[in-house]
């Protein structure tokens, strides 16, 4: 079974790319996803990152979301330290999930594999650009920021141009129609490479 990356700046359009190959009847993971959940149900890693970030880490069990985000927005230093505490746990949950797929090719939407210099655990990547004043709007009228924020993110991404380049796939998310096609159009070639092998 070939794994699958699929990845793209904040508000490119990921989720929604991804949702599509999934409705073609591709197993998907969201590494994102997962990791809010593990964030929330792992003891072990509750137990690194309130020795990282200090009690107010978790309140009532929970996540302290805003807390976090407020440590880690423009500390590049800390993001990385986080990163490092969640990635490898949800590397092992993903591993356990892909024990339980039976398909050609399963994809794993993760925001940063190149970043993490993680495009070798993949046997093909995706990446989903957009215009950057598109994706902008996307995150601002999605979760209720504003510019500032999206591009305080954006500034710890690689370009589209610096993802594409080392990708295998690239999906223009502009319009979903076109998008649409695109996404039938590379499901139908990694079925055809994937079956040759």
């Amino acid at each position: 079974m070939k794994i699958v990356g699929l990845t793209g700046g904040i508000g490119s359009g990921k989720t929604t790319v991804a949702k599509m190959f999934q409705e073609l009847g591709v197993p998907l993971y969201i590494a994102d996803d997962r990791a809010k959940v593990l964030m929330n149900t792992s003891e072990a890693i509750q137990r690194k990152l309130t020795a990282l970030f200090g009690e107010e880490a978790y309140m009532d069990g929970q996540l302290n979301r805003p807390f976090l985000a407020s440590q880690i927005f423009e500390n590049a230093d800390l993001l990385k330290k986080m990163n490092a505490i969640v990635h490898p746990e949800v590397g092992a949950d993903f591993k356990l999930w892909m024990k339980k797929q039976h398909s050609a090719y399963v994809l794993k939407e993760a925001a940063i594999i190149f970043e993490n210099k993680m495009a070798s655990e993949y046997d093909f990547i995706i990446t989903v650009v957009a215009d950057l004043d598109l994706r902008i709007a996307r995150v601002v009228n999605r979760d209720n920021s504003n510019k500032e924020k999206v591009m305080a993110i954006v500034k710890n991404q690689l370009t589209d141009k610096e993802k594409a380049d080392q990708s295998d796939f690239v999906i223009i998310s502009h319009d979903l129609e076109e998008t649409k096609a695109q996404v039938l159009k590379i499901h139908q070639q990694l079925s055809e490479l994937i079956d040759k092998n």
